[in-house]
């Protein structure tokens, strides 16, 4: 009995000894998981935040009724609010003639909507009983009303998923090239340190190119998902995001040491994405980080072309930003491999 205490003791002991040198994992223990109640605390916050509604006509007691329901009210004309919902700077406008009121939703922004109609028909509650008549209209300048919640999360999810998968294959296959000698045996040769990255980047864009025309597909004509624009773009969009997650899964292979150590940068790498998306309406100074971070950019494209419907003058800027994160990553990776080699 005394032989096993001792063993589980040394075993124990042993495990210690090793996460007390594992400076990473204790971190990450520690640090992933203040990272995620803090975001998810934001998060939950800016459920209750305002929303702006763009308003072309309607009384000053409407008005109060609305600002009082936590709305924060532009007074435009109908040309204005309509560049209002276009832009994204109003989630909803409301043109109030003849004691009835016209309401248009942008309902690419899901989150939002629901809290502006709630407010809206809060704002019209104390104004008394609304005749049949004049019941207001509402009509929705993107999406449609009682979106399937699945279509509601297109965006994010063709992305996000592209993005989490693309970056764990990839890292963990060039970290398995690393640790089996197949890079080491290349920086004997002459090959330069670009063009290794540059033919990695290659031989696995080729499998991604095919995962992510395969996902979209999948997504867009087998699950019905919505679809107002062209599905050319979207392919175009979902391949510069995969060139994105690549060469960071590549990056972050770099400072890995075994697969466990490549799965550690999820939570601090993937999943903290999603909050940054421009899904949620973030606090000062949260919402200046989503402007670092490539799914913002890939979201927003998506939404543009699968929601509103736009075309490729619209996602360009998207496409730009996307691309550079894409330009950066390859750099940096080249110019790591100079831990291995100096060319």
């Amino acid at each position: 009995m005394g032989g096993d205490r001792m063993r589980v003791k040394a075993l124990t002991l042993r495990i210690l000894t090793q996460l007390r040198h594992d400076k990473r994992t204790l971190a990450l223990m520690v640090m992933a998981p203040l990272l995620m109640l803090t975001l998810l605390y934001f998060v939950f916050n800016a459920m209750g935040s305002s929303v702006t509604i763009a308003v072309v006509n309607a009384p000053e007691s409407y008005i109060s009724n609305l600002e009082s329901n936590n709305v924060f009210v532009l007074r435009y004309d109908a040309a204005e609010a309509r560049r209002a919902l276009e832009t994204g700077e109003a989630v909803a406008s409301v043109d109030i003639t003849s004691g009835k009121a016209y309401i248009e939703i942008d309902g690419s922004k899901p989150l939002d909507v629901n809290k502006a109609l709630m407010a809206i028909e809060l704002a019209q509650k104390p104004m008394g009983q609304v005749r049949n008549d004049l019941r207001s209209e509402v009509f929705y300048l993107y999406g449609y009303e009682d979106v399937p919640t699945f279509d509601i999360y297109g965006a994010l999810l063709i992305g996000f998923i592209i993005f989490f998968f693309v970056f764990l294959v990839a890292g963990i296959s060039f970290l398995q090239e690393r640790n089996g000698g197949t890079l080491e045996k290349l920086l004997s040769t002459p090959i330069k340190r670009w063009e290794i990255v540059l033919g990695y980047v290659l031989g696995f864009g080729v499998v991604t190119v095919l995962q992510a025309f395969v996902i979209s597909w999948f997504c867009i004509y087998v699950l019905n998902m919505v679809m107002a624009g062209s599905f050319p773009l979207v392919l175009l969009i979902v391949l510069i995001n995969s060139m994105v997650a690549l060469t960071l899964g590549i990056l972050a292979s770099t400072a890995a040491n075994n697969e466990f150590q490549m799965i550690q940068f999820i939570p601090v790498v993937v999943i903290p994405q999603v909050f940054f998306c421009g899904l949620f309406n973030l606090p000062h100074p949260w919402n200046l980080v989503e402007k670092l971070v490539p799914l913002y950019y890939v979201t927003d494209a998506l939404t543009l072309v699968m929601i509103k419907g736009q075309g490729l003058k619209a996602i360009i800027p998207d496409v730009a930003v996307i691309s550079g994160f894409a330009l950066v990553f390859v750099l940096v990776n080249i110019r790591l491999l100079k831990r291995y080699r100096s060319i």
